[in-house]
């Protein structure tokens, strides 16, 4: 054991950062954010009516980048929700020192919504979602959400029938209300827990009371975020080909948000306590679980990828296959073999090693290896849906090297994205302790030995 923490150890009003500590970096990433935004509101709207159309255009081609950067960073904070809702439910100790980490990663996650208004607008929707492009053509009011199931029933269009029997998930209506549920219900449910936390830092007789409580809410909110995250994934990134069927996809988007959750723990945590924070109740040792947990959810990842793609090679049917024919044609195909071995391989033989799980040293080189992968998981999944651009405008067919254009693009809205979400993420960090100090199980995650 590393070190033994008594109550003398633990101040009574917690463990806060130094004031103005993050005011430079909030400064910062707000700027960019405001200016991103601006720009980004400039290449989505201006000059791009709702026609029905998805027209190889700059607001097209931007929109992809858009939501490419919006799934890669909210999958940060859905990945903080799953650690903090399984930390109550599964009732751990050892997480008790990192539990405020967890909670302001989760935190995030309500806000990041206000990015994804530009997703309700069908001049954005056009170029997206080629199922509501359709919808609409049926009804003949491109601007209508009126239920289209009976206009599909009686057409005669070349996916029609498909459309028809998906209508009862498949409809604006509901797609609108799903999107509400995510950002707003379940974003609601997500502070309720965190405030049940924060309220505790305080509380001069703190007692088990809240623990309880938070372990009940949590055990209703985690069904939620089971529907949240498969679902938030089916409507964004799956929904780009409504013809494509996938009964994994959403436990595949769940292990990425899980496996880079915990990394951006793990790199944060070890940015604290190098600044000099989390000394007291920290560890080694937590960073040797967090390690552990890091490498299951890379093993995981692998399982399941390997599996979606396994079973839709093997039953060989048209509608599934057509997702990795695009993906394995072409320069598309070197990405996925960079994929298979960068996302698995390497991690798989670096965090194998018990002794590189506690050296913060090795630690951060590979939180940051595992985001680039991510990165490109994600890039994987929306750029090859980009269109006529990339693929079939092409003569030598699809093309992972994109035009200036395209590149430009994507690395705005990831940056603009980016930037919001470290403005909000940082900001957390100004507002409770750095540790849930009144947590009567605080001193047992302390004195941590696995």
């Amino acid at each position: 054991m590393s070190h033994f923490i008594t109550s003398k150890d633990i101040p009574a009003d917690g463990e806060h950062l130094k004031k103005g500590a993050l005011n430079k970096w909030i400064g910062i990433s707000g700027a960019v954010a405001l200016v991103g935004i601006i720009a980004s509101l400039c290449l989505l709207f201006i000059d791009n009516k709702a026609t029905g159309v998805a027209t190889d255009t700059v607001a097209g081609r931007y929109a992809y980048s858009w939501l490419f950067a919006f799934a890669f960073f909210v999958s940060f904070s859905l990945g903080g929700c799953f650690w903090l809702l399984l930390h109550h439910v599964s009732n751990s100790s050892w997480g008790v020192s990192v539990r405020r980490l967890m909670e302001n990663l989760a935190r995030v996650f309500p806000w990041m919504g206000i990015l994804a208004i530009p997703f309700l607008f069908p001049s954005v929707q056009q170029h997206l979602f080629e199922w509501m492009n359709r919808h609409r053509e049926v009804m003949g009011d491109f601007t209508s959400y009126a239920n289209a199931k009976e206009a599909l029933h009686h057409s005669h269009g070349q996916f029609d029938h498909m459309l028809y029997a998906k209508t009862f998930y498949m409809n604006l209506p509901f797609w609108l209300g799903r999107m509400v549920f995510y950002f707003v219900i379940f974003g609601a449910a997500i502070l309720s827990v965190c405030k049940l936390s924060t309220d505790q830092d305080t509380d001069p007789k703190p007692g088990s009371a809240r623990l309880k409580k938070a372990r009940r809410r949590c055990a209703w909110v985690l069904p939620l975020f089971a529907l949240t995250v498969t679902f938030l994934a089916f409507d964004l990134l799956k929904a780009l080909d409504y013809k494509w069927f996938s009964t994994m996809y959403g436990v595949y988007f769940f292990a990425g948000c899980a496996l880079n959750g915990m990394a951006l723990l793990i790199l944060t945590s070890i940015l604290l306590r190098r600044a000099g924070y989390l000394q007291t109740v920290m560890s080694p040792e937590h960073h040797h679980i967090m390690g552990k947990l890091t490498f299951a959810f890379v093993v995981f990842w692998a399982y399941v990828t390997f599996s979606q793609f396994f079973l839709i090679w093997y039953a060989n049917i048209t509608e599934e296959t057509s997702y990795f024919i695009l993906r394995n044609t072409g320069n598309w195909n070197w990405a996925n073999i960079a994929l298979v071995f960068g996302h698995f391989g390497l991690p798989f033989l670096f965090l194998i090693r018990q002794d590189v799980k506690k050296k913060p040293g090795l630690m951060i080189p590979i939180t940051l290896y595992l985001f680039v992968l991510h990165a490109l998981d994600h890039y994987l999944i929306v750029a090859p849906e980009r269109g006529p651009s990339l693929t079939v405008g092409s003569e030598a067919g699809a093309s992972l090297y994109t035009s200036g254009s395209v590149v430009w693009l994507d690395l705005l809205a990831f940056v603009t994205v980016g930037a919001f979400f470290l403005f909000i993420y940082l900001r957390t960090f100004t507002k409770n302790s750095l540790y849930p100090n009144r947590d009567p199980r605080i001193l047992e995650s302390a004195n941590l030995f696995n």
